[in-house]
């Protein structure tokens, strides 16, 4: 069940969620995904939602507009969409007119494209250019020619730090300085045993993290296009396996399960030094070290991955599938991009907003005040595009009990040799 782990990292950007359903009163089931009204006709659209968006407040604006269509928006806990999503449309009864699907769970629904509109035949070519392209490439099927989504906000990976720990190794602790010092993963290794031995301090309390920022810079990982299992041959998973494994026996990372009482603990204490985490992670930091000046910002080493954000869908049993495109369109041009990141800190998908001045000039004072936004900007676009796979949370989640094992002690060629013959039996069963 280690893919929950993962599942659960966007629900820690939310507030109090309430449950969802589908309206039947807006949502047929004759699977008419062309029509939509004309003219000014009164439309309502069922919208599925998870996590705290702010599309309520943009909602507003756009019914405001377009005073015709009434937007219902329902907001859930974001496991409990995936489930329900996949139910309606497999009973073909019952699904919203517009659902948010998280960036991970599109594998989930790749084989069910007759249950999507591809919004190519709605016009979705003519804003391709306003993306980021892996993230555009990532909301396609594997030939590219049919697309589910549009892209809302993405979680471009940087390098979080405890400047205290990085003074107290005699470290300059400024972006710049941090930024140059931990340039390359070789580089983090030696700085992770520097730190411990002039602290005793640990590089960071969550091998997961280590291996999740390995794995996410990798040009291939778990499958190929064709959802061949590629990691007996393809060396740079194994790669980030053996980094993860050598650093956890070195004793100078710790294996403390994410979203555990003790892992948060962990940012408040300063009993580590990093954190190789998503931009969505400010928040949960804040609320644990509520000290302004003590985390800040860099690069991480070697470039950039991403880890969460999600796609505005719209089933294909839905009436109005104009109506539902003309919206998701709107909602996820820059101009909105941009305010549901300045109100809700979603991290723009559209490269557009890293130019505008509102964006550039953003500065946060916990972070000791630095430009938080351009530094997530870079690692946005440092991101390349990867292919996971339907069965991509099975295989991670038994790469990640092999790092678990290891932490407990177990030799790391014993684990991975374990992990992919538990991977072969997992697939043989699909």
């Amino acid at each position: 069940m280690k893919w929950l782990k993962v599942a659960a990292i966007s629900l820690f950007a939310t507030a109090i969620l309430v449950a969802c359903g589908g309206n039947e009163d807006t949502s047929s089931n004759d699977g008419d995904n062309g029509g939509g009204t004309s003219g000014g006709e009164e439309v309502e659209l069922v919208f599925w939602e998870f996590g705290n968006t702010g599309y309520d407040v943009l909602i507003e604006e756009y019914v405001a507009d377009n005073p015709h269509v009434t937007i219902d928006l329902q907001n859930s806990d974001m496991n409990d969409l995936h489930d329900n999503l996949f139910t309606s449309i497999s009973a073909e009864s019952g699904a919203p007119d517009i659902t948010m699907i998280e960036e991970g769970q599109i594998e989930r629904f790749r084989s069910a494209e007759s249950s999507f509109v591809n919004l190519y035949d709605h016009g979705a070519s003519d804003v391709e250019e306003e993306f980021l392209d892996w993230v555009w490439r990532n909301g396609e099927n594997g030939d590219g020619d049919f697309l589910f989504g549009l892209p809302t906000d993405i979680g471009p990976t940087v390098m979080f730090y405890r400047t205290d720990v990085f003074e107290e190794a005699g470290f300059n602790s400024s972006p710049e300085a941090v930024s140059e010092l931990v340039s390359t993963w070789e580089d983090y290794e030696r700085v992770a045993n520097e730190i411990y031995e002039n602290t005793g301090k640990l590089m960071t309390d969550s091998a997961e993290l280590v291996y999740n920022a390995r794995r996410d810079q990798a040009t291939q990982q778990y499958f190929n296009t064709d959802d061949e299992l590629i990691m007996d041959e393809h060396p740079q998973v194994r790669e980030a396996f053996d980094y993860t494994a050598r650093l956890l026996e070195q004793g100078v990372i710790g294996e403390i399960p994410l979203w555990e009482p003790e892992w948060y603990a962990g940012m408040g204490n300063g009993s580590y030094a990093t954190m190789l985490a998503p931009a969505w992670m400010q928040g949960t930091i804040k609320d644990h070290e509520p000290e302004e000046g003590i985390w800040s910002i860099t690069t991480m080493p070697e470039g950039a991955g991403n880890w969460g954000g999600s796609y505005l869908a719209i089933p294909s049993e839905t009436n109005h599938a104009e109506e539902a495109y003309q919206f998701i369109e709107w909602l996820t041009a820059p101009e909105q991009q941009l305010k549901a990141f300045l109100g809700y800190g979603l991290f723009p998908s559209a490269p557009a907003v890293y130019d505008m001045p509102d964006f550039l000039d953003y500065e946060d004072d916990y972070f000791g005040g630095i430009a938080t936004a351009q530094i997530f900007s870079e690692a946005a676009q440092a991101v390349e595009p990867i292919y996971k796979g339907r069965s991509y949370y099975d295989v991670d989640g038994e790469v990640k009990e092999g790092i678990d094992n290891v932490s407990a002690g177990s030799d790391s060629q014993t684990e991975w040799d374990a992990a992919l013959e538990r991977i072969h039996r997992v697939l043989d069963r699909q």
